[in-house]
């Protein structure tokens, strides 16, 4: 059975759903029979890569906010990937497109490698710091994973995969996603948001009940919402 997640590598409710679902995974008695795959999606598509501006005062200039209140959302962000043992390091997260990004992911997933290559590139941003738009970075990363360096560097410095970046944004727009983390199990339910583990418990459940049974409707059924980031870049 798959679970189609449309996410962001710098949207911090699509690390924490993440961890989310892979707890309730990790209590199925079916895991090893779900594929997962990642989907693109950009908060920010015209974001501009700049490594001179922190996180915190480009998300205040965004939003028309004093740094105290852009601060106070960082450290409720912050408490919450706690909670999921994440470490959130917005003092050295660096502003960056996550093109590329989303890109890198798609290679990775060619050669069976989507998951870990999603998870080393949340880690890059949120914990380490890294410049996720940055050729070389991504190479060393991908590198890390198991991809090649040189293959890597040769889709950046191409068109490659761009396509399918935009394939995914525009389905996503299709089936009515408008934030992320959004997880769709089987075509059949979704999940918007990073909401309470039984949530995922029973969606995955209720999924499973339908897929056993061969029967794959088109139409799904949305949870209510949970915490994410929306399309105008609300989190």
């Amino acid at each position: 059975m798959k679970i189609e997640i449309w996410s962001d590598i710098v949207c911090p409710f699509c690390y924490i759903g993440k961890r989310k679902l892979e707890r309730a995974l990790s209590k199925f008695p079916h895991q090893n029979f779900i594929e997962i795959e990642w989907k693109s999606f950009q908060l920010n598509p015209d974001e501009k890569t700049n490594p001179s501006i922190s996180t915190i005062e480009n998300l205040a200039k965004n939003k028309g906010w004093s740094m105290t209140q852009a601060n106070e959302a960082v450290s409720y962000v912050k408490n919450m990937a706690a909670q999921e043992g994440l470490v959130f390091n917005y003092d050295k997260t660096v502003v960056a497109n996550t093109k590329n990004g989303h890109r890198l992911i798609h290679l990775a997933q060619q050669q069976g490698k989507g998951d870990q290559m999603k998870e080393r590139l949340l880690q890059a941003y949120f914990t380490d710091g890294l410049n996720i738009d940055d050729a070389n970075t991504l190479a060393a990363l991908g590198k890390e994973v198991g991809l090649d360096e040189k293959t890597i560097l040769e889709m950046l410095s191409s068109n490659q995969l761009f396509e399918d970046v935009e394939k995914d944004i525009y389905e996503s727009r299709l089936i009515g996603v408008s934030g992320v983390p959004f997880f769709v199990f089987d075509r059949k339910f979704g999940i918007s948001g990073a909401q309470p583990d039984e949530v995922f418990d029973q969606t995955l459940e209720k999924a499973w009940s339908e897929y056993s049974k061969e029967n794959n409707p088109i139409i799904m059924n949305s949870a209510d919402s949970g915490d994410s980031c929306d399309m105008e870049g609300n989190c």
